[in-house]
């Protein structure tokens, strides 16, 4: 037996634990046992079952543009992992996923950061908000939501079949029974089917393919000027970032024809130092590199260091959606309003 299998095998039990936490916990909120409380307005969730990048973000960011393109007013409601509710002394937020939430959508849409989802909503209504996007929200089940979406990764859909501690999985695959849409993201084939019959065995909800595109290659820190897309193919690149998967951002630079001589996968959200630069230009130019790359929120984790040497760039994605998509949103948030008013 190696050393990993005999890791799971020791924390098994802990996982049979958790599996049946969470199954309880989810139980219990759907018999209205534990209390939900209800924003004024419609709410949308984007989650996970697994621990780490499945490309919440980017669905965040879609769905609140998407909102705004039809006149509504909209907010989004995130914890901020490793953050506070509100920007330190100076102006900064301590958080990558909310410092690019915050870039992406100043002026445009409303954001609300902190534990409680609640209080931070209702804060907002008071301000206009009415359509609230729930960051990373399937498990967070004392919100009440209008709509269940929850985003599946095509290279690792189901972290392995077993829960946390054991495995990557936040809950029990059967928790798919409580999504209104699933969405299958990183995948380049039409369709998967095998993910595909492991989600049908316990929803018959809408699957969605969502694709990843690049829309800009942006010098940092200031993300003020862009390399030319003609550029994009002739430079090569050192390429590193520190995501849920790193993996699947060097998978998207090779389809998108970046040449990357060498590949750095950090911890997610991963806070660079001077040392991590240092080393990040020497194995750059060992390799022949022509320039840093990475993605964009690791931009905020870099925003303590300069690259000295070398220049550096990020890439700014976003999700293509495929026809019905957002009607079915449309759809299920309509039915979430009618089964609440009932």
């Amino acid at each position: 037996m190696t050393r990993s299998s005999g890791w799971l095998r020791a924390l098994w039990p802990l996982a049979v634990l958790y599996s049946a936490i969470m199954r309880a916990k989810a139980w219990g909120h759907t018999r209205g046992i534990f209390r939900k409380r209800k924003l004024p307005g419609t709410v949308i969730a984007v989650g996970n079952l697994t621990v780490g990048g499945t490309g919440k973000t980017p669905m965040v960011l879609w769905i609140a543009e998407r909102l705004v393109q039809e006149g509504k007013h909209a907010a989004i409601l995130t914890r901020g992992y490793r953050g506070t509710p509100d920007a330190g002394a100076r102006g900064v937020s301590q958080s990558d996923e909310v410092a690019l939430l915050r870039e992406r959508v100043a002026g445009k849409v409303q954001l609300g950061v902190g534990p409680d989802r609640y209080k931070n909503g209702m804060v907002l209504a008071r301000h206009g908000a009415d359509w609230f996007v729930l960051d990373d929200g399937f498990q967070h089940l004392k919100l009440a939501r209008d709509a269940d979406i929850v985003l599946v990764d095509a290279t690792d859909p189901f972290g392995g079949g077993m829960v946390l501690p054991a495995g990557r999985l936040r809950e029990p695959v059967s928790a798919l029974r409580r999504a209104d849409i699933v969405v299958i993201t990183r995948s380049m084939e039409a369709s998967l089917p095998a993910t595909e019959a492991i989600v049908r065995r316990h929803t018959s909800s809408p699957i969605f393919y969502a694709s990843t595109r690049i829309e800009s290659v942006l010098r940092i820190p200031r993300l003020d000027v862009d390399l030319p897309p003609g550029e994009w193919p002739k430079a090569r690149f050192l390429a590193f970032c520190g995501i849920g998967n790193s993996s699947a951002f060097f998978e998207n630079l090779r389809s998108w024809g970046f040449q990357v001589a060498q590949r750095r996968g950090f911890a997610d959200h991963h806070v660079y130092t001077k040392r991590d630069a240092e080393e990040l230009e020497r194995s750059a130019q060992e390799c022949g590199a022509d320039a840093l790359l990475c993605t964009e929120k690791d931009v905020w984790n870099l925003r303590n260091i300069q690259f000295k040497t070398l220049p550096a760039y990020c890439c700014r994605i976003s999700f293509a959606m495929p026809d019905g998509f957002w009607s079915a949103v449309m759809d299920a948030a309509g039915r979430g309003k009618a089964g609440a008013a009932q």
